[in-house]
C-alpha cells in the first residue's frame, strides 16, 4: 500500500515549511546586512523601510517573526509594535527590537511593554541573531504542523461521525428488504413469488455489497495515499460499450446517445475505469428527467490522452459545485439518490487521480457535463 501523500507536513519535512520574516529598518544598508545574515532555504525575508511599509506587508503576508529597528522617523519601532498588538491578525507575531542607542533600562522596559520577546543592541553578534531567529522559525513550523494535524483530526472525526450516520441509514433499506423477503419466503409455496423474492434478495445483497465496496475504497484512499490501480493495455471503448448495454437494459425507457472519435487504447485499470463510467452515467440517469437524453462521448483523437464526457439535462446548484467531489458532501445526496453513501464522485476522482488524469464538471444553461481526461 502506498505511503500517504501528506509529505509537506510530515515531521521529517518540518524544516521545509516556508516562513516569512519581516525586517524593518529605515536604513537600506541595515536591511541588507540583516538579510545577508538571515538568508536561508525556506525563509522569505520581507523588507520594509518604514512602519507604514511594514503594516502593508503584514496585511499581505503571514509572518513568523518581525525584527524591528527602534529608532525610525515618523513611526518608531514602539509605535509600530503598538499598532501590531492592536490587530487580531498581528498581535501574536513575535517581535525582536534592534537599536543602536546606548543601553537604557527604561527603553528596555518600554520595549518589553510594547510586546517584544527580545531586545538586541547594535552591533549585533551574528551567531546570537541567527540562533534566536532559528528558534522562532522552528516554533512557527511546529505551530503550523500542530494546526494541520488538528484540522486533519477534526476532519477525520467529522467524516467518521457522518459515515456512521449515513451508513446506518443506507444499510437499513436493503437489510429491511432482505428480512421482509425472507419472511415472505417462509410462508409461500408459489413459485413465481419465490422467484420474485429471490430476485429481491439478490438485488438487496448486491446493494449492500456496493456499500461495502465504497467503504473499503474510502478507507484505502484516506489511509493508503489513494486508490491502488492495476494497469494493463486495454480499449476504453469496450468498457463504455459494456456499461451502456447494461444501462439500456436497466433503463429501457431512457435514450442514451453515444459518440466516439479516434482510438481509445491505453494502459489503465479496466475495472476501475468501468467503475468511473458506471458512476458518471448512472448519476446522469438518476438525476435527470426520464424524457431527456444522456450523451456519452469518447474522444481519442489526441495522441497522449483520451477524453470521456457525460452530458445530461439539468443543473447542479452553484453552492454544491465546490463540494461535489468531497466524501458525504457531493450532489449525490439529493432526494433522488439510490443505494449510495454519497461517496461515488469522491471515489471517481480518486481513481482518476491514480491514473494521473483530471475530472471537471460544468453546470450551465440547463445542462451538466462531467469531463474526464486520462493520459494514455
Amino acid at each position: 500500500m502506498n505511503k500517504p501523500m501528506n509529505t509537506y507536513f510530515e515531521r521529517s519535512a518540518l524544516s521545509r515549511i516556508p516562513v516569512n520574516c519581516l525586517l524593518v529598518d529605515d536604513l537600506q544598508e541595515n536591511l541588507l546586512a540583516l538579510s545577508a545574515l538571515l538568508r536561508q532555504d525556506g525563509v522569505n525575508l520581507l523588507l520594509a523601510r518604514s512602519g507604514d511599509e511594514a503594516l502593508n506587508l503584514l496585511l499581505m503576508h503571514e509572518v513568523a517573526l518581525a525584527i524591528v529597528d527602534v529608532q525610525m522617523p515618523v513611526m518608531d519601532g514602539f509605535e509600530l509594535a503598538e499598532l501590531m498588538r492592536g490587530s487580531e491578525r498581528t498581535r501574536r507575531i513575535p517581535l525582536i527590537f534592534v537599536t543602536a542607542g546606548a543601553r537604557d533600562e527604561r527603553r528596555l522596559f518600554a520595549g518589553y511593554e510594547a510586546g517584544a520577546v527580545d531586545f538586541l543592541y547594535k552591533p549585533i553578534e551574528s551567531h546570537v541573531l541567527i540562533s534566536k531567529t532559528n528558534v522562532f522559525f522552528q516554533l512557527y513550523r511546529q505551530q503550523q504542523q500542530l494546526a494541520y494535524e488538528l484540522r486533519e483530526r477534526s476532519e477525520t472525526l467529522r467524516l467518521n461521525e457522518m459515515f456512521m450516520a449515513i451508513l446506518g441509514h443506507d444499510l437499513r433499506n436493503p437489510l429491511q428488504s432482505i428480512i421482509l423477503s425472507a419472511q415472505i419466503l417462509q410462508q409461500t409455496q408459489d413459485e413465481a413469488q419465490v422467484k420474485a423474492m429471490a430476485d429481491r434478495l439478490l438485488a438487496s445483497g448486491q446493494w449492500m455489497d456496493r456499500l461495502v465496496d465504497d467503504m473499503l475504497d474510502l478507507a484505502r484512499s484516506r489511509l493508503g495515499g489513494g486508490i491502488g490501480i492495476i494497469r494493463q493495455r486495454m480499449n476504453l471503448e469496450n468498457v463504455i460499450d459494456r456499461q451502456l448495454s447494461e444501462f439500456r437494459i436497466s433503463f429501457p425507457q431512457r435514450t442514451i446517445r453515444h459518440s466516439k472519435k479516434g482510438g481509445c487504447l491505453g494502459v489503465w485499470d479496466e475495472n476501475r475505469l468501468a467503475q468511473v463510467s458506471s458512476n458518471l452515467i448512472g448519476n446522469a440517469l438518476q438525476h435527470s428527467a426520464e424524457d431527456t437524453v444522456i450523451d456519452v462521448n469518447l474522444d481519442g483523437t489526441a495522441p497522449d490522452q483520451v477524453k470521456l464526457e457525460v452530458i445530461s439535462v439539468g443543473s447542479i446548484a452553484t453552492e454544491l459545485l465546490p463540494h461535489l467531489f468531497d466524501p458525504f458532501r457531493g450532489g449525490e445526496r439529493l432526494p433522488t439518490h439510490k443505494g449510495g453513501l454519497g461517496l461515488g464522485l469522491y471515489i471517481v476522482r480518486q481513481i482518476i487521480d491514480a491514473h494521473n488524469g483530471s475530472i471537471t464538471v460544468q453546470s450551465e444553461n440547463g445542462h451538466t457535463s462531467f469531463s474526464v481526461k486520462i493520459p494514455r
